[in-house]
């Protein structure tokens, strides 16, 4: 994925998995961390994180997963280094959908440690998203 620095304005690759957290070649300042997960990657990309995981479980034809989903980037931008955001489309990823009783979309969960500390359903505003996450980790 490639990502814009808000700081200096620089496009970077970020990858989906990554020793650390990902920064700006050019400023060095710390870059949201956005990435995909199927049912092959991810546990590679989310339960082996070293920072805690936003995973937002949605689809594209999910009207309220399209209102949600530039919230948790925005909310990542404003956690660079602190989180990781990843998306898992509960269409392809359906393995995974099922391990995590994905009913109804959209449905997020933080995750550290590969391990699930907070889950929601359903779409809110980034400040309520924002206090859910605060109070997650």
């Amino acid at each position: 994925m490639v990502v814009q620095c808000a700081h200096c304005g620089k496009k970077n690759r970020v990858p989906a998995v990554a020793n650390g957290t990902p920064h700006c070649g050019e400023c060095h300042q710390p870059l949201p961390w956005l990435a995909e997960a199927g049912d092959d990657t991810f546990a590679e990309v989310v339960e082996d994180a070293q920072i805690p995981v936003v995973v937002d479980f949605w689809a594209p034809w999910c009207g309220p997963c399209h209102m949600v989903g530039p919230a948790l980037e925005q909310l990542a931008q404003e956690r660079a280094g602190k989180l990781k955001l990843v998306k898992v489309n509960v269409d392809e990823a359906v393995k995974t959908a099922e391990r995590f009783a994905v009913e109804s979309i959209p449905m997020l969960m933080v995750m550290r440690d590969g391990k699930i500390i907070a889950e929601q359903t359903g779409a809110s505003p980034a400040y309520v998203l924002a206090g859910w996450i605060d109070d997650a980790l």
